[in-house]
């Protein structure tokens, strides 16, 4: 069934591509040309170039080439334009039936230009600018240059400067990118065309903290997709593009050393990079690049942390206590390794081959140190009630639990990316093809986490008393000696954790473009296939050691734990641990449970589309249709769970395949030589992650309560509308503003499906899973501006501002059962959609004049909600507070080769503050405190 509706749907694409191309017509002439630096052999991409004649304008691709094909014949000037001034003039002949060729150099003894349009902070803001305004769709792009001027250490960082994206932090550091507040999950992300998988178990979202800022030529963020774009973006899709070679003629290499110290833990640490690169000329014309670049970071840093992971009890709105909290001191240690290495072959001016090589290496090295406090009731060994009632407001003490753990593991994450594939042009017609290979994995060897419980014997109950805390946003334990006395607790279990994830990725497409005229309008028309194969494992062993020894915590202790709010007590050893199971017998009488998060998906992805382009006066409209087909495979095991007889497994296994049908419209009018206004209409889908359709299932020994994943889920589908307005006003000036609203199809939540559906007729009190819900919109408005103010007197023409701020709104509906006295009934609200704020946004002041550059930049995003613990009790909800983060960055240039450095990131200290229901009571705060870089660079080119 499903291969009928995709003939159905090719062949209508088929005929499609037959009715635009009849009656057509064409010139045979053409000019193919590239832009180089008579000084310096710098190739320029970016770079505009317009046919005065017929204002007809493409841009330079990679080694600063162009193609401006089917021209009628005739006399031509080529206007090159960068940095949004005219820097060149060229004349050209074009025959029909022929090739003109045009070599045009730049910065010649006739015509030298000065060096602010080519290097710098504008420079590099116009280059992305001039990316923007040329694109048929909406986009937004940084370049390399633009990339090293924050202190922003990988890919996640350097986005945030984006108009509409924000990013996730852990530990302080960007992690992952949202798209106009969309979840990271329902983002798009590929190296040079190729799709990355994600290391992470249940994610789709790539955390671009693995990738060194220093592998990357650009980042391009497109906020609109064409049909000849993966539709599985609804908030977007950021592609990664990494050096080439041809940008440059002959040899070229850079270097940079550097050293950060952060202030929190008092760490200094390295990190140094080498970019390298030639190209050759070969015989008859054919040129090979080749370009390698390798990287290195290690960072030493910690944060400190009190939390209570949303343990308020509400009544009505009207808090009730806390029920727990902890306390929680973390030292981290974390390498990043990237490589790249990647080959272009020019066979001749019409035909490219190339190789595209990408591998990063992530390894998060984690100690922590936990204290746990529980205010809640607690039974004594004869059954009957120690205390009840346990709900602590801040200042007043009682009886409480208290535990102390330890978790120390190291994870690794390793992302590898190929891509071989060739441009050829033929007359009119363009070919391009691609292979790509890529694999993310995450591997943790052996983690242990050890708890220490309350020695009875010691402190005489299982429990402390005069126990509580004050401040409800900031809890500050208030605790007698015995809480902090190594002493109070013994070891009661150690458990090992072994896990690999592995997501591997292989892909081929395959494009057919023709340019022609229809009614003397230049047009286009372009159709294509695609094959992807995906498949995602996870496997875990998980082994649990008890009575491993009857000593107290006296014997694990190394010194005490620095914690920036207050007492904490005794430090955990890591090696006394690892010690203490050394020869030890781990329990492991329930060998289904060893299964119960192993899993298998396989995604298979068919695609085809057609679309087409045509330019009418001050018109530019793109118009096309793409369809997808998914096929998936879930294996997993259901675990169940018994009162005295070991957990068994059941192996499941479920196919689920669907298919949609996404037509896009993009219009572009130039209302004036810099002001342009566009307007789309596209169609996108988020598939499930692998987490929401893992075909897992578990339920505990007393079978009333059970966990899975959902192997029916709808793809989310989303209509997408945008609306905006552009004005450039030369010297890395842009006044921009953006409309864009979103329908959102099949919303995906957690839900409880306890009496409902399947479970009505069970004895489940809780089945925790997910589920397809009504329609979720988002509504909002980008505006951003940048201008160079070179107008101003010196010194103050060095002077350069930039600002973008996005406001939205968002709304969804989710519903889940409640239980009372033994009845189920549906409850259901409205939401803002997580990680959604109302309002993200970026301040920059640069200054860049001789040899100095400065520049100071603030972040800002609003409050968001993170997670809805109870889909029927909103008090539960879990949001983050707004957060502003300030960063600075300056650069002092020697001479044309040598540069020094110094960054300061997060300069205010700004913390990480989460909150449940109302601000006033925490969920989690924790602070990290500035970092400080010093380096030097060697530029040769």
């Amino acid at each position: 069934m499903s291969s009928l509706k995709n003939r159905r749907t090719i062949k209508p694409l088929v005929a499609t591509i037959a009715l635009l191309a009849a009656g057509m017509t064409h010139a045979d002439g053409s000019v193919e040309g590239r832009l180089i630096d008579a000084m310096g052999k710098t190739t320029y991409t970016d770079a505009v170039v317009r046919v005065e004649e017929l204002n007809r304008e493409v841009l330079t691709g990679a080694s600063g080439r162009f193609r401006l094909p089917v021209l009628p014949a005739g006399d031509y000037t080529l206007s090159v334009i960068i940095g949004g001034e005219q820097v060149k003039q060229y004349s050209v002949v074009v025959t029909d039936g022929e090739t003109a060729k045009a070599t045009i150099l730049l910065n010649d003894n006739d015509d030298s230009m000065e060096e602010v349009l080519v290097i710098g902070q504008a420079a590099q803001i116009q280059r992305a600018l001039d990316r923007q305004r040329f694109a048929d769709n909406v986009v937004s792009a940084i370049n390399a240059d633009a990339i090293g001027q924050l202190p922003d250490s990988n890919a996640a960082e350097a986005l945030q400067r984006v108009p509409g994206l924000s990013i996730e932090r852990d530990q302080g550091e960007g992690r992952f990118v949202r798209v106009r507040g969309i979840s990271p999950d329902l983002n798009a992300v590929t190296v040079n065309g190729t799709q990355l998988p994600a290391p992470e178990g249940g994610r789709r979202a790539v955390a671009l903290d693995v990738m060194p800022s220093d592998l990357i030529s650009s980042l391009v963020v497109t906020k609109t997709l064409t049909p000849d774009m993966d539709a599985n973006a609804i908030g977007g899709s950021i592609e990664v593009e990494s050096l080439s070679a041809l940008e440059r003629d002959g040899l070229f290499y850079s270097a940079r050393v550097e050293a950060s110290y952060d202030q929190h833990e008092e760490e200094s640490s390295p990190a140094y990079s080498f970019t390298a690169g030639n190209t050759f000329d070969l015989s008859e014309g054919r040129r090979l690049g080749v370009a390698g670049a390798f990287s290195y970071d290690n960072r030493k840093f910690g944060s400190d942390n009190v939390e209570t992971g949303g343990k308020w009890k509400f009544d009505d709105g009207k808090v009730e206590g806390l029920e727990e909290m902890q306390m929680r001191e973390y030292t981290l240690e974390r390498e990043r390794i990237g490589a790249a290495l990647n080959f272009d072959l020019e066979l001749d001016a019409s035909n490219n081959l190339y190789l595209r090589t990408l591998y990063s290496k992530y390894t998060d090295d984690e100690q922590r140190q936990l204290s746990e406090i529980a205010f809640g009731a607690l039974e004594d060994d004869d059954g009957e009630m120690a205390f009840e009632g346990g709900e602590r407001m801040p200042g007043a003490t009682g009886l409480a639990e208290a535990k102390r753990e330890l978790k120390d593991r190291e994870e690794t994450q390793k992302i590898v990316s190929t891509t071989f594939g060739g441009e050829h042009f033929v007359d009119d017609w363009t070919v391009e093809y691609a292979l790509g290979y890529s694999k993310a994995e995450e591997d943790e060897p052996g983690g242990v986490e050890a708890v220490f419980e309350l020695d009875d014997d010691v402190v005489g109950n299982e429990y402390l008393s005069n126990i509580g805390f004050s401040n409800s946003r900031k809890p500050r334990l208030i605790a007698s000696d015995d809480f902090y006395a190594a002493n109070s607790y013994k070891i009661d279990e150690i458990e090992q954790q072994k896990a690999l994830v592995e997501d591997k990725q292989t892909s081929f497409k395959f494009d057919i473009t023709r340019d022609l005229f229809i009614d003397d309008n230049p047009a286009l028309i372009k159709f294509g296939v695609k094959s992807s194969v995906r498949k995602k494992t996870q496997d875990e062993d998980v082994r649990i050691f008890k009575d491993v020894s009857d000593e107290s915590l006296s014997s694990y202790a190394n010194g005490k734990v620095d914690y920036e709010f207050g007492r904490f007590g005794p430090k955990i050893s890591p090696s006394e641990v690892r010690n203490a199971i050394n020869g030890v017998a781990a329990e492991i009488d329930e060998e289904g449970k060893m299964l119960a998060s192993d899993d298998e998906i396989r995604e298979d992805i068919k695609a085809a589309y057609v679309m087409g382009r045509m330019d009418i006066e001050q018109w530019r409209i793109l118009a096309g249709v793409r369809h997808e087909s998914t096929k998936t495979n879930l294996q997993g095991y259901s675990i169940t769970e018994g009162d005295d007889a070991p957990a068994t497994a059941e192996k499941i296994e479920v196919d689920n395949d669907y298919s949609h049908t996404l037509p896009a419209l993009h219009l572009r009018y130039q209302l004036g030589d810099a002001t342009q206004v566009r307007a789309a209409w596209t169609n996108s889908i988020a598939r499930p992650s692998f987490e929401q359709m893992r075909p897992g299932f578990s339920s505990n020994a007393d079978g009333d309560e059970a966990e899975t994943g959902n192997t029916d889920l709808k793809a989310m589908e989303s209509a997408n509308f945008d609306l905006g307005i552009e004005h450039f006003t030369g010297a890395a000036g842009v006044i921009s503003a953006f409309l864009f609203h979103k329908d959102v199809d099949h919303f995906i939540f957690e839900t409880d499906l306890a009496g409902s559906g399947q479970y009505a007729a069970t004895d489940y009190k809780e089945v925790k899973s997910f589920r397809n819900g009504e329609q979720a919109t988002i509504t909002g408005l980008e505006l951003a501006f940048s201008q160079k103010l070179d107008m101003l007197p010196s010194p103050f023409d060095g002077l350069l501002l930039s600002a973008n701020a996005t406001f939205s709104e968002s709304e969804a509906r989710i519903e889940s059962s409640k239980e009372d006295d033994g009845a189920f009934e549906i409850i259901t609200r409205d939401i803002q959609m997580p990680n959604q704020s109302d309002l993200t946004g970026n301040f920059t002041v640069g200054y860049e004049k001789g040899a100095l550059m400065l520049r100071l930049a603030a972040n800002y995003k609003s409050e968001y909600l993170l997670e809805v613990q109870d889909p029927t009790e909103k008090s539960e909800d879990i949001y983050q507070a707004a957060q502003t983060q300030l960063d600075f960055s300056s650069a002092y240039t020697i001479n044309s080769q040598w540069k020094v450095t110094f960054d300061i990131s997060n300069l205010t200290d700004e913390p990480y503050y989460s909150y449940q229901n109302s601000e006033q009571y925490n969920a989690q705060y924790e602070d990290y405190d500035p970092t400080y870089r010093l380096g030097v660079s060697f530029h040769n080119f």
